[in-house]
């Protein structure tokens, strides 16, 4: 088997130095639950969560790398997933982005910055504070100044192998604290990431065995968008989800309906990623 440890490291190297198919059915109950997500609520100022890092059946890296656009959407920022850097198939905001990018404006230059698709990293792990969810997903940005949490954690790798062993890897401590922007709102910020002494992923076999075999993919539980929505955000429009129709609506069709649908009719919701609206990225070079 190839070793995880190596991999993550080679991984990590590569990227400091320079298909959505099978998809299982998931409720949106249980969806909701398989996200990892470090926000303190209103009122807290610091915090810590312990996760343990799931190791990958084939031992390659547990971070995989997926592109995102972060657009405002109804004054909302959102994770949009792109699919031209994850499929190489057409994407009409990276089309925007290279429209705005080729005119030479500073004022266009500033303007694509919200079309640009950015790299994250998504891992599966294991929320010890909340065990009986199963396994998670954690969705975090990559940080070309090499500042982010990836590159809080391969110290840990580096110093002490592979965290992600069954029976000798260690669980992280990510420790949280608030931060705030220039216009005083406050967010969540990754301040450090520790690790504890080293230990089994459980102490029961038959829990390691159900958590490591679990077939749950980053691709069940993130929401993608299809490329008629990406289209409409490029023009600028705010798609509406239709409870009747149970799709989206664009364009003059939109304009008729309100979000959840025009009337009384019992609600069928669309899945929504809500770690999607987390704070954007504005400080990134081109």
């Amino acid at each position: 088997m190839a070793n995880a440890l190596d991999a993550v490291l080679a991984q990590y190297e590569q990227n400091t130095s320079k298909t959505n198919t099978g998809k299982q059915s998931i409720s949106q109950e249980d969806r909701l639950k398989r996200y990892f997500t470090t926000y303190l609520p209103k009122g807290t100022k610091a915090g810590q969560k312990r996760v343990r890092i799931l190791p990958t059946p084939d031992g390659s890296s547990p971070f995989k790398e997926v592109w995102y656009h972060e657009v405002q959407i109804d004054g909302k920022w959102t994770k949009l997933y792109d699919p031209g850097k994850n499929d190489g198939e057409r994407s009409p905001l990276t089309e925007v982005y290279e429209e705005l990018i080729s005119t030479g404006k500073e004022s266009d230059k500033d303007l694509a910055r919200q079309y640009r698709p950015r790299k994250f990293y998504i891992v599966k792990l294991i929320d010890r504070d909340n065990e009986d969810h199963g396994p998670k997903f954690w969705r975090f940005k990559d940080n070309y100044k090499q500042e982010g949490i990836l590159d809080k954690i391969i110290p840990i790798w580096k110093a002490k192998g592979d965290v992600t062993d069954a029976n000798e890897g260690r669980d992280l401590m990510v420790e949280l604290s608030k931060a705030k922007t220039p216009k005083g709102i406050e967010y969540t910020v990754v301040q450090t990431v520790m690790y504890d002494d080293p230990c089994a992923i459980h102490e029961d076999d038959a829990q390691m065995k159900e958590w490591m075999t679990d077939e749950l993919t980053w691709q069940d539980v993130y929401a993608q968008k299809p490329v008629e929505y990406l289209e409409a955000i490029a023009r600028g429009e705010t798609p509406v989800w239709s409870t009747d129709l149970k799709k989206y609506v664009y364009g003059d069709d939109s304009s008729e309906l309100v979000l959840g649908g025009s009337n009384g009719s019992t609600k069928t919701e669309e899945s929504v990623d809500p770690q999607s609206s987390a704070s954007v990225d504005t400080n990134l070079p081109f």
